[in-house]
């Protein structure tokens, strides 16, 4: 994803609220929500891998995504989404290769967001993985507006 100026940034979010808002809505099946979410993120924001892992027991299992070849299951606690997962709280990560534990699934990635999708009981259900090719591409905006289309996924208690 090329650095795009934090105006261009903040209305593809606002547009992508409106319309992720409306494709999760009434929709039964989680996963078909989480498929949807993951495509539209990963083409309007042209992200270098976009999906979810979701949880099953004491691990990430790899979900809906789009990208290249993922890595298919993390222990909780470890990598990025294993330790967002465990201090539910989104991380951002400008250098991955700093941050201690990392799993590597891909060698072009650069920074990564993660954001934990919560149930309405307050469960982490799942997480949102977004990486970059590029160093430090995400900010507050990203997780800001990540963490509103994540608000989405509520409705579903669980995807596993």
């Amino acid at each position: 994803m090329l650095k795009m100026e934090q105006n261009e940034k903040i209305s593809k979010y606002s547009n992508l609220l409106t319309q992720i808002k409306e494709l999760v809505t009434g929709v039964e099946y989680g996963v078909s929500s989480l498929a949807n979410v993951s495509s539209l993120l990963h083409k309007e924001m042209n992200f270098f891998w976009t999906g979810f892992y979701l949880v099953s027991g004491n691990n990430l299992l790899l979900g809906p995504f789009q990208g290249d070849l993922a890595c298919i299951k993390i222990p909780f606690g470890k990598g990025v989404c294993g330790t967002a997962w465990q201090k539910s709280e989104t991380i951002i990560v400008d250098d991955v290769e700093k941050f201690p534990g990392h799993i590597a699934c891909s060698a072009l990635s650069k920074s990564e967001i993660v954001v934990p999708v919560f149930n309405n009981s307050g469960k982490i259900t799942a997480v949102l993985d977004i990486d970059s090719e590029n160093f430090s591409t995400f900010d507050q905006t990203d997780k800001t507006y990540l963490e509103q289309i994540v608000g989405f996924l509520s409705c579903y208690d669980k995807f596993v």
